[in-house]
């Protein structure tokens, strides 16, 4: 048996206790937690089109062979490393920089057990190279909405950040 079967029961077990669902950018997601308070959007930046949550947060479950595709959001979003194995973020910034963030424990590594992706910025994540999957969190603010949400078409990030096609081009779907 290979590590990455081994690995499909926990993963089957996660995606069981913690109820998560497919989630459009990949990988599976449970909202857990949605502000009941609002900020009206007279009080916002003016992205937004009406008023948001103060925050949100998620469970998500990334397993080898599968990735997070390039998207972006209108808000900060704090991401929180909880058990499996390294995560790779991969934030460009407006500027063109590429950041390459390693969300887990190992802190010899130079990992991080959190990172925030700046509101705006183009980013996608999986697992790293030999991680069998990576059961994180993700915590919002102001809170998600879909309508704050954009998945990136390759060919239009491309034309934007052509010094990153390779890994826009296997990263987008």
């Amino acid at each position: 048996m290979s590590d990455f079967e081994s690995a499909i029961p926990e993963v089957q077990a996660l995606i069981r206790a913690y109820g998560l669902a497919p989630h459009p950018e990949g990988g599976f997601y449970k909202e857990t937690y949605r502000s009941d308070a609002l900020i009206p959007v007279e009080g916002l930046p003016q992205r937004f089109s009406a008023a948001r949550p103060f925050s949100t947060a998620i469970y998500f479950l990334l397993d080898r062979g599968n990735f997070s595709a390039f998207h972006k959001i209108k808000s900060d979003e704090c991401w929180h490393f909880y058990a499996g194995s390294t995560l790779l973020i991969y934030v460009i910034h407006a500027d063109g920089q590429l950041e390459v963030v390693r969300l887990g424990n190992n802190i010899g590594a130079g990992e991080c057990f959190q990172y925030v992706v700046p509101a705006n910025c183009w980013f996608a994540s999986e697992p790293a190279p030999g991680s069998l999957f990576s059961f994180t969190g993700c915590t919002v603010a102001p809170g998600f909405h879909f309508d704050d949400f954009e998945m990136a078409e390759a060919g239009i990030l491309t034309s934007l950040y052509p010094q990153h096609e390779a890994l826009i081009g296997r990263l987008c779907r």
